[in-house]
């Protein structure tokens, strides 16, 4: 047999073609398929059943099956929007998203051009430092940031949070776009150089533009972890008009061994949505860039 007129040798008809065979695609492809699929939605499918089941039904496991709702209400719903704070804790949530992560983007994006393109004496080392500085655990973190938080009076303020991310949202993106302008060819900023463009217009009109999905990639990574962060908000923010969804939503709906279990799903069903529509938008980008990023 031949592929385009190219004789093919013996033993060059390996690759896929072990999937031609249903026994084998059920093994090799569908039952791993179904596998990650389940553990991926069974979560989202737990908070949907939990966030309209009746009260009777969360806790009677004899007469009612734990994996489907019978008598779908609203009700949890409606106690999550109208009877909390839950709508203002997720317009903080957003509003403190973007800031960090704008302004996450903005130190990455100069921070990484510098390393890359600038060609500097330790440039390599201060890289491989700024990335180190995101292995760092929040946890350590946030006792010097307190300190500083206190000392600037901008505690229990959304500037408390939006200064205080971009500690661990600027290595990784700093990183991850030090990668992808690796991958753009130097000689077009060469050419740029040649004909008396700066290095700001070098910036914004060429390595921006070509490196639009490593930007995506790294926003998308920023917001998600601001938008799901917890011991900053938790520990920076006091008042409950002031609280993001992920610290609002467990500290306001458990009281004491009160666990409100069904608005306690809507709460993280609704918040998750945000990001999950955001990946939806800009997976290709997301993949793409992140393959750039891996390249040498």
């Amino acid at each position: 047999m031949s592929v385009e007129g190219t004789p093919m040798k013996a033993g060059d008809d390996g690759g896929m073609k072990y999937l031609n065979r249903l026994p084998r695609r059920v093994v090799t492809l569908y039952l791993p398929l179904a596998v990650f699929v389940f553990v991926l939605l069974f979560p989202f499918y737990w908070m949907a059943v939990t966030a309209v089941k009746p009260n009777n039904e969360l806790t009677n496991y004899k007469d009612f099956s734990p994996f489907w709702v019978i008598e779908p209400t609203l009700d949890h719903i409606k106690y999550l929007l109208f009877e909390t704070s839950y709508p203002g804790w997720l317009w903080n949530t957003v509003i403190i998203s973007v800031a960090a992560t704008f302004l996450s983007l903005a130190a990455s994006v100069f921070a990484a051009y510098a390393i890359e393109r600038l060609r500097f004496r330790g440039a390599r080392s201060i890289g491989l430092s700024i990335f180190m500085a995101y292995l760092v655990p929040p946890s350590i973190l946030f006792i010097p940031l307190a300190v500083m938080v206190f000392n600037l009076g901008l505690y229990d303020t959304k500037f408390a949070l939006i200064l205080t991310y971009p500690t661990f949202l600027v290595p990784f993106c700093t990183w991850l776009l030090m990668g992808y302008f690796r991958s753009i060819p130097y000689e077009l900023e060469e050419c740029a150089l040649i004909d008396g463009a700066t290095r700001w217009q070098i910036l914004t009109r060429i390595v921006l533009p070509l490196a639009v999905p490593g930007l995506i990639s790294a926003g998308i990574f920023a917001f998600t972890l601001s938008w799901n962060e917890f011991i900053y908000a938790l520990t920076f923010i006091q008042s409950s008009e002031n609280k993001t969804v992920p610290v609002g939503v467990l500290t306001e709906l458990v009281r004491s061994d009160v666990y409100e279990w069904g608005s306690l799903m809507a709460g993280a069903l609704i918040g998750s949505l945000p990001v999950v529509i955001l990946y939806s938008f800009f997976v290709e980008h997301y993949v793409s860039s992140m393959t750039g990023a891996v390249k040498e």
